[in-house]
């Protein structure tokens, strides 16, 4: 009986969160980042499914509540089973998936990755309202605004510059999401910079012969590789010691969320470490 119950307070309370009587819209996400945004903005009773690697917390900033949170694989027998109202990914995943939800009239978004710190809002408010929470995706948005101007810093010709070094040799050009964060934190991309060719891999030799103020070591999986062990080769080591290296967890900047603006903070701290520029 106090369960029946319970379980009707639930159900009034989903029919008029939404603030015009009617029912809150089911939710699926098919995307990493989509799949945090809703964590963040949607009821936990509204979401069917998010995709397994929310939990991943290699990947996700909130893989811990993902955890109590239902996940499914993104395949078209999924999504018509789960029969969501919104189903939400990312412009280059799950296509099969997402086509299958609008056949069965569901509403799909599909995102394209963040390049910029600035789409974020945007990107805030357009699940917000999607999940029918648009009030508290405009605290979330305007937190957010007003967090990234009081970190962003003046930038400067003479700025220190900055490698984003992955494994098996990759840095981060320009025109990316890491690539902005560097720069409202004080640092010039070290590809940009050196003019490198247009390949995502950089010898270790050329980095440590050219070398940047600061190398940020990108540790975005567990594993021992012979690709992720190139990170802590001793050359490397002894080449960028203390102050000149940061370790800086991808899932930071793997997505557009508030929780980016703590990689500007961790950016922020590394730069005043370096001191001024010379």
């Amino acid at each position: 009986m106090k369960r029946a119950l319970w379980g009707m307070v639930a159900g009034l309370l989903a029919w008029t969160s939404a603030g015009q009587g009617r029912p809150l819209p089911r939710v699926a996400s098919l995307n990493l980042c989509t799949d945090q945004l809703v964590l963040m903005l949607a009821e936990p009773e509204q979401i069917v499914g998010l995709s397994p690697i929310a939990r991943d917390c290699w990947s996700s900033v909130l893989c811990e509540q993902a955890r109590h949170a239902p996940v499914m694989r993104p395949t078209a027998e999924n999504i018509v089973s789960a029969r969501p109202d919104v189903v939400l990914g990312g412009v280059y995943t799950a296509a099969v998936a997402m086509q299958a939800a609008r056949e069965e009239g569901a509403r799909v978004i599909a995102f394209p990755p963040v390049k910029a710190l600035a789409d974020i809002p945007a990107q805030i408010m357009t699940v917000a309202n999607a999940v029918g929470a648009p009030e508290r995706g405009r605290a979330l948005a305007d937190a957010f605004v007003v967090r990234l101007a009081s970190l962003s810093a003046d930038r400067r010709p003479d700025d220190p510059t900055a490698a984003i070094y992955a494994a098996n040799g990759f840095v981060m050009h320009g025109g990316s999401l890491p690539d902005d964060v560097l720069a409202h934190a004080g640092f010039r991309n070290y590809a940009t910079t050196m003019d490198l060719a247009p390949s995502p891999r950089l010898p270790m030799e050329v980095l440590i012969a050219h070398p940047p103020d600061l190398l940020i070591l990108d540790r975005s999986g567990q594993g021992h590789s012979l690709a992720q062990a190139l990170l802590d080769h001793p050359a490397l080591q002894q080449a960028f010691a203390g102050r000149h290296h940061l370790d800086l967890p991808a899932r930071l900047w793997l997505c557009g969320l508030p929780q980016t603006l703590d990689s500007i903070a961790m950016l922020r701290a590394a730069r005043q470490d370096l001191g001024p520029s010379p």
